[in-house]
């Protein structure tokens, strides 16, 4: 049945993916996500037939190419849908088929937004990190985080849905409020812009959904990540050392790996102590 189970969560995945590439083409342009209803071709603004738009296989079928006018289809598309779909479907075989399950489905679909939103265009939208915050809060009151760091300082009696949802809060406020003051240093200090607000919001959703321990090990990984790989870039490509990294993408993949793999870390890390 498992089986099954991590299927159907990746196909659901598929789908959410193709409603993501929506929301990552018209929210930075701050375009409705209900009108038009349909998907249409960025090129020609032909509407996409329901055949045109099935998840990965149409992008195959139509060899990338845009059926009414031609136009190259970005590789985009279907890489969001794809790995949506294995996120979904990591995500059911990791934690299971439930509430545990559906928080880092939802978590997961968030980051691929806010990863490819950045790498794109720079912008991380309210709609993700704010209201993603707030689905956070509601999802750790149905599934706390398993690194419960509030725990140890509080009533033994309190019950475990509002240690979740405090947990949540005080990791996002906490890891949002230290970045933006870091931030602020950096724009005193060096008289530009450090750091991003929407980098500082994105840290909310994280800390909201991963907790304290989880979302301080995302900001490591995804600085070093971001360190390397934006490094690389800029000495292949022969940019300017103060070339804008999209921070934001560098965090989401750092959280993905965390939300998948966190429990196997913090339970290796903790018998080594």
């Amino acid at each position: 049945m498992m089986v099954l189970e991590i299927l159907a969560a990746a196909f659901l995945g598929l789908l959410i993916g193709s409603f993501l590439n929506v929301c990552i083409h018209r929210l930075p342009e701050d375009e409705s996500l209900l009108q038009p209803a349909r998907s249409y071709c960025p090129h020609c603004r032909a509407m996409i037939a329901w055949y045109d738009n099935i998840p990965v296989l149409s992008y195959i079928l139509l060899r990338a190419k845009c059926r009414a006018c031609g136009a190259s289809i970005s590789w985009r598309y279907p890489l969001v849908e794809a790995i949506t779909g294995i996120l979904f479907g990591a995500s059911v075989y990791v934690h299971g088929w439930n509430w545990m399950g559906l928080k880092h489905c939802i978590f997961a679909a968030i980051l691929v937004d806010l990863v490819f939103t950045d790498l794109e265009t720079y912008i991380l939208p309210d709609e993700f990190t704010l209201g993603g915050s707030v689905v956070g809060l509601v999802m750790a009151a149905l599934a706390p985080a398993n690194t419960r760091f509030l725990a140890f300082f509080l009533p033994a009696t309190w019950p475990l849905w509002l240690i979740g949802v405090l947990e949540g809060a005080f990791a996002g406020c906490i890891l949002a409020g230290l970045m933006w003051t870091g931030g602020m240093l950096f724009q005193k200090i060096r008289g530009k812009e450090g750091l991003g607000l929407g980098d500082v919001k994105m840290l909310l959703v994280i800390g909201v959904f991963l907790g304290l321990p989880a979302t301080l090990l995302t900001v490591f990984l995804g600085s070093l990540l971001g360190s390397i790989v934006g490094g690389f870039y800029i000495v292949m490509s022969r940019k300017d050392w103060d070339f804008e990294i999209p921070f934001g993408t560098f965090l989401g993949f750092a959280a993905m790996m965390l939300s998948l793999f966190g429990d196997v870390f913090f339970k290796w890390y903790w018998k080594l102590g």
